[in-house]
C-alpha cells in the first residue's frame, strides 16, 4: 500500500517508516523541514520526502488536498493537535483512503478512579492539549461510527528512546536528575514519590501501528492505550535507576509547595503536569484486538536512553 506519514521523523516515525518499508510498502513522509530521524535507517533512501508547511497549510485550506493528491491508501498522522486540523483533513480524505491512523495521547484521560485505566472510562481530560486530542478522538471515532470513515486513534504513553532525555524520576526532563542518581547524591521527590508516569519505548508505538494496520477489522472504529506492561511510581523509578550506576538512591521527599520552589518554574511545571495526571494504563484491550505485545517495561526503555546519553556525552556517568 501507499502510505502517507505526516511528521514521520519524531520519535515514533523514526521506527515506524523502516517498518512500513521493510513490510513492502511504499511510503512518503511529510513534513515542514527535512529533518533526520534520531536514529539512521538503510530504509529511509526508499522513502519518498514532502515538504509542507501544514499550519500555513491549513491556513489557506490548501493541507487536505495536497495529502488527498499523494493518492495515499493509509494516512498516518503523527502531528495533529486541534479538532479543526483533524476536521479539515478528514473531509479531504473521505472516500479516498483505506485507513487513517492518529496519534493521541494518554493524556485524554484526566485524573483515573480506577486503575490501570480503560479506554471505555469517561475522559476527564483537563489543560489544552488533553482537551483537544479527546476532542479529535471522539470526533474520529464518531466518523468511523456513523459514516464508516476508516479511522484509528493509538494514545502512546511517554515515548522514550535512543536520541532524546527521557521522562525522569522526579517527573519532568532535566537529566541532571539521572546525574544525581548516579553520584549517590540525595533527590528531592514531590510528596510521597508516589505518583505513576507510564512510558513506552519508541519503537513498541510503531510496532503498534504495524499491528493496527495488519489488523484492520479490528482496529478501525477504536482506539488504544500504546504504553509499557506497568507505570512506575516516581520513587520505585528513582530506587530502580539509582541500581544502574550501583547506588542506592537518597530519597528525600517534601510537600508540594516546598518542592517546587526549589526547581525552576519550567520542571515545576512540567512535573505537576505529569503528576497531576499520574497515568496508569492498560493495553488488555490493543493486546487482545491488534495483538500489540510491547518488548520493552518503562525501565527497559528509559535504561536504553540513558545509556545513549551517556555514549553521546550527554550525561556524564560519575566515577
Amino acid at each position: 500500500m501507499r502510505v502517507v506519514i505526516i511528521g514521520g521523523t519524531g520519535h515514533v516515525g523514526t521506527f515506524l517508516v523502516p517498518r512500513l518499508v521493510e513490510a513492502g510498502h511504499e511510503v512518503i513522509e511529510v513534513s515542514r523541514q527535512q529533518r533526520s530521524p534520531y536514529q539512521p535507517h538503510a530504509a529511509w533512501q526508499q522513502v519518498k520526502r514532502a515538504k509542507v508547511d501544514r499550519a500555513a497549510a491549513e491556513r489557506n485550506g490548501t493541507f487536505g488536498r495536497q495529502i488527498r493528491e499523494l493518492a495515499p491508501d493509509v494516512v498516518i498522522d503523527m502531528i495533529c493537535f486541534t479538532p479543526d486540523s483533524a476536521r479539515h483533513l478528514v473531509e479531504a480524505l473521505r472516500g479516498q483512503v483505506r485507513h487513517f491512523l492518529h496519534c493521541g495521547t494518554i493524556w485524554v484521560h484526566g485524573p483515573s478512579v480506577e486503575v490501570p485505566t480503560l479506554e471505555t472510562q469517561p475522559r476527564r481530560p483537563f489543560g489544552e492539549y488533553g482537551i483537544h486530542k479527546a476532542e479529535i478522538e471522539a470526533f474520529l471515532l464518531a466518523e468511523a461510527q456513523r459514516t464508516g470513515f476508516p479511522a484509528t486513534v493509538l494514545h502512546p504513553g511517554h515515548i522514550v528512546g535512543p536520541g532524546w532525555v527521557p521522562l525522569n524520576p522526579a517527573g519532568h526532563f532535566n537529566p541532571e536528575v539521572f546525574v544525581k542518581l548516579a553520584r549517590g547524591e540525595e533527590l528531592a521527590l514531590p510528596n510521597l514519590g508516589m505518583e505513576t508516569v507510564h512510558h513506552v519505548y519508541a519503537d513498541d508505538v510503531a510496532q503498534a501501528f504495524m499491528q493496527a494496520l495488519a489488523n484492520w477489522s479490528s482496529a478501525v472504529g477504536e482506539s488504544f492505550h500504546v504504553v509499557s506492561p506497568a507505570a512506575l511510581t516516581l520513587r520505585g523509578y528513582a530506587e530502580a535507576a539509582a541500581t544502574w550506576f550501583g547506588r542506592t538512591a537518597r530519597l528525600r521527599f517534601l510537600p508540594w509547595e516546598m518542592w517546587s520552589a526549589g526547581v525552576s518554574e519550567e520542571e515545576a511545571r512540567a512535573t505537576w503536569d505529569h503528576i497531576a495526571h499520574s497515568p496508569n494504563c492498560s493495553i488488555d484491550k490493543a493486546r487482545r484486538l491488534i495483538g500489540y505485545q510491547p518488548r520493552y517495561s518503562s525501565l527497559q526503555g528509559v535504561r536504553e536512553a540513558v545509556d545513549w546519553l551517556i555514549q553521546n556525552r550527554q550525561l556524564l556517568r560519575a566515577a
